[in-house]
């Protein structure tokens, strides 16, 4: 090997070492959570990024082709890079994940039930890396389609970024929870985590649901998270799947 070759072999070995690509795409990701470009806008042309980072227009078009995989940009025919959103309909329920037996999928209508500030609780602190005791926004929502009761979720809010929420905000509408709480809020969902397990109904859930005490339910517990990997939202929902079943694509 020679001596050129053996530094390139150690750089690529560094633990410090990142792809050139790899760099423009944290450029742009700094772009977006600085507000430089908002949700829904145009980003500029793959000509324009490579001339603005000093790079070759590949490059940068590796680097949006990793952040349109990950649903940050979309890319439009004939038109441009956008920045993804929530309003967008095809991302309305971009975590969820229920999907009804007949495959002729519904929208689904929002019915929130409560919403107030509480304080954290050592599982809710844990999740949104906040201190116990820290202020929460508690909403208490079913999800329905077609009328049917289907999903009733217990979400957990970092109460600062969302100050003002109360349940008249969240009542009417055709806007996802996301949506509203990227255009009220400027917070945007850029991923989620989620943790499943079989649980039996409770008498709460089990009304709610319309199910026995005792049937099993699919408990979704999930965190979703903003730029930067800061957790701000911590849901637990219970599925009803007796018309539905949960489905992941994986690849």
């Amino acid at each position: 090997m020679t001596r050129d070759a053996s530094r390139g072999a150690q750089r690529a070995h560094s633990p410090t070492f990142s792809p050139l690509y790899r760099q423009i795409k944290d450029f742009l990701i700094r772009s977006l959570e600085e507000g430089e470009w908002g949700p829904g806008d145009a980003i500029p042309s793959e000509g324009e990024l490579a001339t603005r980072f000093n790079v070759s227009q590949g490059t940068v078009r590796k680097a949006i082709d990793e952040m349109a995989a990950e649903n940050l940009l979309v890319r439009r025919q004939g038109k441009g890079t956008f920045v993804a959103t929530h309003s967008d309909p095809r991302s309305f329920y971009r975590f969820l994940r229920l999907v009804p037996d007949d495959g002729n999928a519904a929208h689904g209508v929002s019915d929130p039930l409560s919403c107030e500030v509480i304080a954290a609780t050592p599982d809710v602190a844990a999740a949104l890396g906040l201190a116990l005791g820290a202020p929460v926004i508690y909403v208490r929502r079913m999800l329905r389609f077609k009328g049917e009761p289907v999903v009733f979720d217990q979400i957990f809010l970092v109460a600062e970024l969302f100050s003002g929420l109360a349940l008249d905000g969240l009542r009417g509408g055709e806007r996802s929870l996301y949506s509203l709480f990227e255009s009220d809020y400027g917070v945007r969902m850029i991923q989620a985590e989620e943790h499943l397990r079989a649980v039996a109904a409770d008498a709460e859930s089990a009304g709610l649901l319309g199910v026995n005490p005792g049937d099993p339910l699919l408990r979704v517990e999930r965190t979703a998270y903003t730029y930067g990997n800061k957790p701000v939202e911590w849901r637990l929902g219970l599925y009803c799947t007796r018309h539905h079943y949960y489905r992941n694509d994986l690849g």
